[in-house]
């Protein structure tokens, strides 16, 4: 039996801000500061689309701030929320934003990414919640279980129908890519795809639990569903359009840390030269790059040795 307990949320900043387009000189950046946001200005929920919201909240050191986004959708059958926060508070604020938005229930939270700064908040989500997960991301979940997270209800192989109300939603896996279990929720009236931490705007790639080649693998099935809008689980949520542009430079950026690692590796690199001469190019200059350029050759090399299944 899952035991869920509600924080108090706190001061609650809910700024109801449409996604529109935006001018060409928007600058590209993770980093909220860089475009003249400070803490204040969070956390704020977007309206993609009518009953389509993403909620976006700072998180990281404070030298090195950055959004996470969850994505709520709200229907006559209750509401649907795409990844939680990192924390019992944040998630409560979540909470709280979605019940100044509508009087529906919160029925049903996907677990995208089974990492903790998507889960650790999961308890401050209304008893009967159902949760669901990717099988994939069994292993994580029950030992985090271990230190009051939340196990899912349902279990979902490869795909999972919901219909709430009168929209259809589809919860997607589409391989292994972040993590072992990524799941995406994808909206297909509305052609709206969640793609938790598959996709980041404009921040370097966590990859301390990834599978990088089978990563661009799985972003080539997403790009089957001809998606008009990728919402990404870290960085800004932006127009619609320069979303796209971004997806796509998240993938040049995927496969150019990829041949980076792979050719140090060819050449006989020690994982630890490849550290101290990886260059990424424009990519160096990204969010999170310092701390997770490291991070990704050692899981590359691993991969690359066959220490990874």
């Amino acid at each position: 039996m899952n035991i869920r307990r509600s924080v108090v949320a706190v001061s609650l900043i809910v700024l109801m801000l449409p996604i529109v387009a935006v001018g060409q000189d928007l600058i590209r950046t993770a980093t909220p500061s860089v475009r003249g946001l400070t803490e204040t200005d969070f956390p704020r929920v977007k309206e993609v689309v009518p009953d389509v919201y993403v909620y976006e909240a700072l998180t990281g050191p404070p030298d090195d701030r950055y959004t996470t986004n969850s994505m709520f959708v709200v229907t006559e059958g209750g509401v649907l929320v795409a990844d939680g926060q990192g924390d019992l508070e944040e998630t409560a604020r979540l909470v709280t934003a979605i019940a100044k938005i509508t009087v529906q229930p919160i029925t049903h939270v996907v677990i995208c990414s089974d990492h903790g700064d998507h889960t650790n908040g999961n308890r401050s989500f209304p008893d009967g919640v159902q949760f669901i997960a990717q099988k994939n991301s069994l292993p994580a979940l029950e030992r985090a279980a271990t230190d009051g997270g939340v196990m899912p209800d349902t279990i979902v192989d490869d795909r999972l129908d919901l219909q709430l109300g009168e929209r259809d939603i589809q919860i997607l896996f589409l391989g292994r890519a972040h993590t072992g279990g990524d799941l995406f929720v994808w909206l297909p009236d509305e052609k709206i795809l969640f793609t938790t931490e598959v996709f980041l705007n404009h921040m370097f790639s966590g990859y301390r639990s990834a599978f990088a080649r089978e990563w661009l693998v799985a972003m080539d099935a997403a790009e089957e569903l001809e998606a008009d809008v990728y919402i990404p689980g870290h960085g800004f949520v932006d127009s619609p359009e320069i979303l796209k542009e971004e997806w796509f430079e998240y993938k040049n950026h995927l496969q150019a840390v990829l041949d980076e690692v792979t050719r140090l590796h060819k050449s006989g690199q020690s994982v630890d030269e490849a550290i101290n001469r990886a260059d990424f190019g424009p990519y160096s200059d990204w969010s999170g790059a310092d701390s997770q350029g490291p991070v990704g050759i050692r899981r590359i090399y691993a991969e690359l040795n066959g220490e990874i299944e």
